[in-house]
């Protein structure tokens, strides 16, 4: 049950805690901010009847780090775990007073990068630790000015680029889900579709911006696996809404439910997923996702 599993999810939480106060004994290296919710989440593991805690660990790591031709840099990571953690990413964001606010949304963009490839579903504070020390301070250095954001703006009022993402999940049950996809293209002008069951596809299309801003949203919803298994992209000189309309191979976004007949109810009827993207002369993404030819 998912009981269970969120009470293992705590003991694997408080026993990384643990580990943390022991390697940081010190309150200037590693400091738990709300004692309270850590109290509430001991309490969870040792009383079978508690409630589920209501609300997050959060913790504060400091990490110096060296720059190059300078002293020591202090970084602060502040640092929450959610219920479900280590089944989902913990909420870290990492500042120093060195970084520009630009070079610090990167920076921690880059860092759940990071987690996201490397840790779903493992304890990872220590491995995030290690990896601010090794790579915060390059940060501080990186020339995000305007004279490089200037260049972008202006080829950017000619170049348009035109974006289709194909996305595929372990499965796609979740009604919340599947309004959330159905809602957000459309709110991003976004074309498309959503087959759900098990695999989850989705294609979205459109302005490449609107594809990322979705891609983003939907990523940071809880999945057992999900990820971009192709992504096109097409330059557009000019860019108008008439440009764009002529690259979309698919009216709006519409939820597809190829149904396999009989008792396997839940996993989708591939062979008709495969002439579905014949039609719409994508025949060839099929092999991408199932690594074997349609027929």
């Amino acid at each position: 049950t998912t009981e269970m599993a969120s009470q293992e999810d705590a003991e694997t939480q408080i026993s990384e805690l643990d580990l943390l106060s022991s390697m940081f004994p010190y309150e200037e290296e590693f400091a738990v901010t709300d004692q309270l919710a850590l109290a509430e989440l001991k309490h969870y593991v040792e009383n079978e009847s508690a409630e589920v805690p209501s609300s997050k660990v959060q913790f504060i790591l400091h990490v110096k780090a060296e720059v190059p031709n300078a002293s020591m840099v202090e970084f602060s990571m502040a640092c929450a775990l959610p219920l479900k953690y280590p089944t989902v990413l913990p909420e870290i964001t990492v500042r120093s007073s060195l970084l520009s606010r630009s070079q610090q949304i990167l920076l921690n963009s880059d860092l759940k990068t990071y987690l996201m490839q490397n840790f779903s579903g493992e304890p990872c504070m220590l491995s995030a630790r290690e990896w601010v020390k090794d790579h915060a301070a390059a940060y501080i250095d990186k020339d995000l000015s305007s004279s490089s954001m200037i260049a972008s703006d202006a080829t950017q009022s000619e170049v348009t680029t035109f974006t289709r993402l194909w996305i595929y999940s372990h499965h796609i049950y979740n009604k919340h889900k599947r309004k959330n996809i159905i809602d957000w293209a459309k709110e991003l002008s976004l074309s498309g579709f959503c087959m759900p069951g098990k695999p989850g596809v989705v294609c979205v299309e459109g302005l490449q911006s609107s594809c990322e801003e979705f891609w983003s949203r939907v990523r940071r919803l809880t999945w057992k696996r999900i990820l971009i298994r192709h992504r096109e992209d097409v330059s557009l000189e000019g860019g108008g809404h008439a440009e764009i309309q002529k690259q979309r191979k698919f009216p709006a976004l519409e939820e597809k439910c190829f149904d396999a007949h009989g008792a396997r109810g839940n996993h989708m009827d591939l062979g008709q997923l495969y002439h579905f993207l014949e039609e719409k002369g994508c025949a060839d993404i099929f092999q991408m996702y199932f690594g074997v030819e349609g027929h």
